[in-house]
Parts: structure tokens; sequence; C-alpha cells
């Protein structure tokens, strides 16, 4: 009986045994769950917006001689450079509210820098912010009738009235003044707030700062240290600035007005706008630019000169990241709110659709994304920034937005996408040189309807003239052309809703040369 309950009990711990090192379900369930599972990385958002930055004032372009600009050269040899990026609307307020809305001029309504805000206006932010990410607007807001207040969709709040001060600002930080009297620099305290901010989130939750300078807007003022960094440097006179020019005396630098080197350009100046011509003597004109304030080569180098300000602010963001281990997880796109002409045409500033206007520099970085060195040449227009940012955070566009995202073609994807930039411009009572114009631009021509004014409109071949100055509007040969591309415009304008001019009140004075300052 002994020896029988041994080997019943040896049976039992050898069971016993083997059921031990067997796995077992439960414990091998429990044994991965003890696994520290990879933490989720928040897709953060940095938008970076610069003023009146034009497309090919970037070092890595080569088109501006001594120009340095190391901070966005890294972001486009570590992402993608958008090389057919255009705003709908060359002027600050409709482009930024474009930018923010993913809406034309003519559906926002803010189709100038004085046209209020439309009362349920919906901006991208607010919907980041109800999908969980904490959300920052740091610098010039320009828009409507809000002045500097703060605006829904921000957790955090920073701008200031109008367009601001470049020394010494007074700052709206979430609904209280704050004054700077030490000449600090603007560019610098917006990155300084901006890069406080950030430090202060909780690291596991997504953001977007939308960084909004005021640079490199006129009249330009560099920081300090990059005062006279540019002095030296040699200025690309546009062959086109020399059209118009009656005075054959008048010199620009050592060039005279009547340009010898000008070539083979074939120009057609019968069919030139008269608007262009006589706005070449006026605040926007190379002959008379902001009224005699300054000349033409000290406004070109000091524009250069206040673009370091804001290379450096990307540096600084850059930097950040990669010190915050947010860098390869952080879509970072680098954007001008339109285009500024140099002397192009014998005009300075924007508004019009000529190239150096109505084109802007699109840089985007994002590792997950985009593979380095990505050069897009498909046309891309400010309207889509608002669906590229929701698509990256995971969010559908909303139904009211007329952009699309483009994040597929930095991807490399074929999508279906559209072919030209539809443009629009509306005659303001304080600039009155520019008239009222809508356009289309394909990869191979331009159509301008210069609306309600006596004058030519514009046809150009953009292959055999990308300066813009051989008007085929008239030529016999374009006519079907002509014909086709007035039809696309005006097909966009119906079907988005634009057939009608977008009015309000008329409260600022004149500010041509003849009639400055009257009502």
């Amino acid at each position: 009986m002994k020896n029988h309950l041994v080997g019943i009990t040896g049976v039992l711990l050898l069971t016993g045994t083997l059921l031990a090192l067997k796995p077992q379900p439960d414990a091998a369930v429990s044994f991965a769950s003890a696994k520290p599972k990879p933490p989720v990385r928040p897709k953060n958002i940095i938008y970076i917006l610069a003023d009146d930055h034009r497309y090919d004032f970037m070092g890595f372009t080569g088109k501006v001689a001594g120009l340095k600009t190391p901070n966005l050269d890294r972001l486009a040899a570590e992402g993608a450079h958008v090389r057919n990026a255009f705003v709908s609307t060359a002027l600050c307020s409709p482009s930024r509210a474009s930018i923010l809305s993913g809406q034309y001029a003519h559906t926002h309504k803010v189709v100038d820098n004085f046209a209020p805000l439309t009362p349920g206006l919906k901006f991208f932010p607010q919907y980041l912010q109800k999908a969980g990410y904490k959300t920052a607007f740091l610098g010039k807001w320009h828009m409507g009738n809000t002045d500097d207040a703060p605006q829904p969709g921000f957790d955090y709040w920073l701008s200031f009235k109008g367009q601001g001060d470049y020394y010494n600002p007074t700052f709206n930080i979430n609904g209280k003044r704050v004054s700077y009297t030490d000449s600090s620099y603007t560019s610098d305290l917006l990155t300084d707030y901006a890069l406080r901010w950030l430090s202060s989130l909780d690291k596991s939750k997504p953001f977007c700062v939308y960084l909004s300078h005021k640079a490199v807007h006129a009249e330009f003022q560099p920081a300090k240290r990059h005062r006279g960094m540019y002095k030296n440097m040699p200025i690309n006179y546009p062959q086109t600035m020399y059209l118009t020019a009656t005075d054959s005396s008048r010199q620009w630098g050592s060039k005279p007005a009547v340009n010898p080197e000008m070539g083979p350009l074939k120009v057609n100046m019968a069919d030139m706008p008269n608007w262009v011509k006589q706005q070449r003597y006026s605040w926007h004109g190379v002959d008379y630019m902001y009224h005699g304030q300054i000349g033409f080569n000290d406004f070109y180098r000091q524009y250069c000169e206040t673009l370091m300000g804001v290379d450096n602010s990307v540096g600084r963001v850059l930097k950040w990241l990669e010190d915050n281990g947010q860098l390869e997880n952080t879509l970072v796109v680098y954007m001008g709110d339109n285009g500024f002409s140099f002397g192009e045409h014998g005009l300075i500033d924007k508004r019009h659709m000529y190239e150096e206007s109505m084109r802007v520099p699109l840089l985007v970085r994002c590792p997950t994304r985009v593979k380095a060195g990505t050069k897009l040449d498909q046309v891309v227009q400010n309207v889509d920034i608002a669906p590229t940012l929701l698509a990256y955070a995971g969010i559908a566009k909303p139904a009211q937005m007329q952009g699309n995202s483009f994040l597929p073609l930095l991807q490399g994807k074929s999508i279906p996408w559209r072919e030209q930039a539809f443009y629009e411009y509306y005659w303001e009572a304080d600039f009155p040189q520019t008239p009222t114009m809508f356009g289309v631009r394909t990869d191979r021509y331009k159509y301008i309807f210069n609306h309600g004014v006596w004058d030519a409109n514009e046809l150009y071949d953009l292959k055999n003239d990308p300066q813009e100055v051989n008007n085929l509007i008239r030529s016999a040969d374009h006519q079907a052309i002509a014909k086709e591309m007035k039809s696309k415009v005006f097909d966009w304008l119906e079907s988005t809703g634009g057939l009608q001019i977008p009015l309000h009140p008329i409260r600022q004075k004149r500010n041509d040369h003849r009639y400055k300052g009257v009502y």
C-alpha cells in the first residue's frame, strides 16, 4: 500500500512538474503585456509663415548672388521643395485667410486688408484643437476687423496690431498687453515665445504652432547683428525693369535705365497694359518707390538682411525639435504669404499676377512622410495648406474647404491633381494703381483678365517668354488658347461662387502720388 501511494505521489509530482514547465496561455498573455510598448509618437505640426518672401530669394536657388539662408536650405535638403507653389491672391490678408480656411478669397470674403472676417468662418486650428492638439498662434494676424484680439482655435495667443513694429513691439499675449523698450527685435521675440510655449507642453500630446513673422514686410529693418552684412551684395537688376523707362540719364547703380544687356528679349510694348506703364512712377514703381523714401539698391539689400532674422528663427525651431526629441515626428512647413517684385516690369511690391508676385517659397520637412531632397513640381496653392495639415493629423477635409491635401504628392503617390493655378485680386482704394484682375496659370500659359479698366488683357507663353513681356492677346495664332483660358477663369469663378465681387465700406485714404492722403 505504501509503495502504491509513493507511486501515485511520484506520478502527481511528475505531472505537476510537466505542467509547470509547459507554457500556459494565461502566463503567456501576462508575459507579453509586461513588455514595455514603444511610445506613440504625436504628429506635431509647425507652420512658419514669412511676409512678402518671394519664391527664389533663398540661398539654395542660386538666384541672389551672395544670399545665404542655411536653415531654409536645410529644410529643402532634408525635406521637399515645392517648386510650383502659388497664392490665389498676392496680398497679406486674403492670402492668410486662404491659408487658414482652405478657401479662395471670393469665398471667405477677406478680399483685401480691410475686409471684416465673415461670421462663422472656420480655420484649420479649430479642427486640430477639437482633435486634441495644443495650438498656438504667434505673430502677425493682420486680418479683417479683429485687430490683435485672440482668435478661436488657439490655446495660446500672441499677436500685435496691424503690421506691427520690427523693434520694441507691443504684443497682445492672451489678452494682456506686453510692451518692449529695450531694442528687442520682433523676429527674435516671436521665436523666443514660441520655444518657451513648446517647452511648457506635455511632450506626449500633439501640438501645432503657427509662427507668423512680420518680416520681410516693408519698410525693411534687419536685426542689428545683420545690418550691413549685404552692403556689398551685387544686385541682379531684372531685364524688364527698364522697359518703360523714359529718362535714359537715370542710373541704377552702374546700370543705365535702358539696359544694353537686354539682348534678344522680344517685347510687345503696344499691348503692355497702361496700368503697368503708369505704375512705374508711383508708390509701387521703381521710379517713385514708397514716394521716394528709399533707393532701389538699399531697398534690395535691406530686404535680404531682414530675411536673415526669419532664417535664424527657422534654425532655432529645428534645434529645439532636435534637442527635445521631436524632430522626426514633426511636420515643419515654411511658406511666404505672397511674393514680391524687385523691378520686374518696373514694379515693386505684390498684388499683380506676374510670377514674382503670385509665386511663393514652400518647403516641407517630415521624415516619416517626405523623402529628403524631394522636388515637387505639381501646382500647389495656399488653399491646399489647411487640408494638408489636417490630413497629416488624420482629420478628414471639411466640406467647405476648396483646396486639397498634397500630402500624397509629397510621398511620391500618383493622385488626381490640378494642372493650373487660379488667381484673383480686388482693387483697393488706398492703392488704386492696380486693377481688379482674375487669371489662370498652367505650366505653359498665363492668362490675365484686367477687370473694370479700359486696357489690354494678357496672355503669355511662359516657356518662350518667362519674363512675361510679349503679350500674345492679339496674336492670331493664340486666339483659341486665349478663349480657352478665359473660359477656364470664369468657369472657376462660377463653379466656386465667385461671380459677384465682394464689396465693403471704403474708409481708408488714397495712397497714389497724385491724390496722396485724399479720401
